[in-house]
C-alpha cells in the first residue's frame, strides 16, 4: 500500500538544538537515521508526516526526502535531479518549484541558478514519465527545498508550509520576540515540569510562559493550523490527518494545576501576552503582570526562571544592559533555591548578572549567536502528597 511506504523525513531546527529535537522525535516513536548540524533525519511513513507536523515543538518544518546525490557542476546537478523519481511524489497537475536552496562548502554556490536548473530537470523528468510536452501546474502545491553541503545534494519536499514555529496564537508581538519553537526548546533544556513554578520576568508577548503552559496541558503545537501536505492525498491519506488530530485532542488536559507567571515592565506587552495566551487556550494557566525584573520575588522555593532578556542589539541600548542585568541578578540572589536560565547575545551577561553560569550552550537565534546560560539550583527535597513547595 502506498500509505505504508517508508520515507526519510528531515526536521530542521535551530543550530545547537539538534539533541533536543532528536529526543522529541524518539519520544514520538521514530527511528533516528542521522543527526547533522541544524537538522535531524528520521524514518517514518505517511502517518509520521502528519504526527511530526502536529506534535514536534522544537522543529522548524518536516521535509520528505526525495533523494541525495553528488554534484560539482551544473550538468551533474541537472542529471542528478532528473534521475530522481519525481513521478512517485508529484501528480501530473502538481505545482512544483524549488522554494529554497542553501549551499555550504560546495562548488555550486548560487541559490538562484540551483533553483532554475533543478526546476528544468524536474520538468524534463515529468515530461518523460507523463508523456506530455508541458505542464499547466494548476493542482496542489509541492514546494521543494534543497541543501548542498560539501557537494552532496539533498532534495526534499516541504510538507509543512509556514514554519512550525507559527502555532497560530501569536497575532501580536514585541520588537525582539523569541520564536515559539526556540522557546519550547529552552524549556526542554531544563528539568522543569508542570508541578514546578516557572517565571519569565522579561516575558514580552508571552511566548515562553505560553509554550510552558501548552506543554503542561499537553496541547500539541500544530493542532490549530494547516500544513501543505494536507492536500497531498497521493502521499498522505486524509485519514492520517484526522487520526492525528483526534490523538492530539485526546491528550489535552487543560484542567492541570500549574504555576506559570510572566512579567514585563511594559503594560502594553502584558495585554498582548494575555491575548496570545487566550488564543492558545492557556490564559487560565498563566498569571501575567506588569512588573520590572528588579522586583522579581516569590514566597515559594525551588522554582524556575526561564527568560529571554533584551540583548541590546543597538549600540545605544548596550549601556542600559549593565544596570538591567545587574538588577535582575540581585533579585535572583534572593531566590537562592531557584534555577535560572537566560538566553542572550549580550557578551557581558555573566559579569553584569553577577554570577558565572554552571554551563552555557551556544544557540543560533536566527542569525544571532546567543548563549543559553544555565544556573541550576538545588534539587527540592522529596515531597509527600501534593505539596508543591
Amino acid at each position: 500500500m502506498k500509505f505504508m511506504r517508508k520515507f526519510n523525513l528531515i526536521a530542521p531546527c535551530h543550530f545547537g538544538l539538534e539533541a533536543v529535537l532528536k529526543a522529541e522525535v524518539s519520544d514520538l516513536g521514530y527511528e533516528i537515521v542521522k543527526v547533522d548540524d541544524g537538522r535531524v533525519t528520521f524514518a517514518g511513513d505517511a502517518d509520521a508526516v502528519a504526527r511530526a507536523n502536529v506534535f514536534l515543538r522544537t522543529a522548524e518544518r518536516v521535509l520528505l526526502e526525495v533523494g541525495e546525490f553528488e554534484a560539482r557542476t551544473y550538468d551533474e546537478l541537472f542529471e542528478g535531479t532528473k534521475a530522481l523519481p519525481w513521478e512517485e511524489f508529484l501528480p501530473e497537475d502538481a505545482r512544483f518549484w524549488v522554494k529554497k536552496a542553501s549551499t555550504v562548502k560546495s562548488k555550486l554556490f548560487s541559490p538562484s541558478d540551483i533553483q532554475s536548473i533543478m526546476k528544468k530537470a524536474m520538468v524534463e523528468r515529468m515530461k518523460q514519465k507523463y508523456h506530455c510536452e508541458r505542464f499547466v501546474e494548476d493542482g496542489d502545491d509541492y514546494p521543494v527545498r534543497v541543501f548542498l553541503y560539501k557537494d552532496k545534494v539533498t532534495v526534499a519536499l516541504d510538507t509543512t508550509g509556514d514554519s512550525l514555529h507559527k502555532r497560530g496564537y501569536r497575532k501580536q508581538q514585541g520588537l525582539a520576540p523569541i520564536a515559539e519553537n526556540l522557546a519550547a526548546a529552552l524549556i526542554k533544556l531544563t528539568p522543569w515540569r508542570a508541578d514546578r513554578i516557572l517565571v519569565d520576568p522579561f516575558c514580552g508577548s508571552g511566548t515562553i510562559p505560553i509554550e510552558a503552559a501548552m506543554m503542561a496541558a499537553n496541547i500539541a503545537p500544530g493542532m490549530d493550523r494547516e500544513f501543505t501536505a494536507e492536500t497531498w492525498t497521493n502521499i498522505v491519506d486524509k485519514k492520517c490527518w484526522y487520526n492525528v488530530i483526534d490523538e492530539a485532542q485526546d491528550l489535552v488536559n487543560t484542567d492541570i494545576e500549574t504555576e506559570i507567571q510572566g512579567y514585563d515592565i511594559d503594560p502594553e506587552m502584558i495585554k498582548i501576552a494575555k491575548a496570545n495566551a487566550e488564543r492558545a487556550g492557556v490564559d487560565h494557566l498563566i498569571h501575567f503582570q506588569a512588573r520590572p525584573a528588579k522586583e522579581l520575588s516569590h514566597a515559594k522555593k525551588y522554582g524556575f526562571i526561564i527568560t529571554n532578556p533584551p540583548y541590546g542589539e543597538r549600540m545605544e541600548e548596550k549601556a542600559a544592559l549593565v544596570q538591567l542585568y545587574g538588577e535582575f541578578g540581585q533579585a535572583c540572589k534572593k531566590l537562592d533555591t531557584w534555577s535560572t536560565y537566560i538566553i542572550s547575545s549580550y557578551e557581558d551577561t555573566e559579569r553584569s548578572f553577577g554570577k558565572k553560569a554552571a554551563k552555557n550552550r551556544k544557540i543560533y537565534n536566527g542569525m544571532i549567536k546567543t548563549y543559553y546560560y544555565m544556573y541550576p539550583g538545588p534539587r527540592p527535597p522529596k515531597r509527600s502528597g501534593s505539596e508543591n513547595k
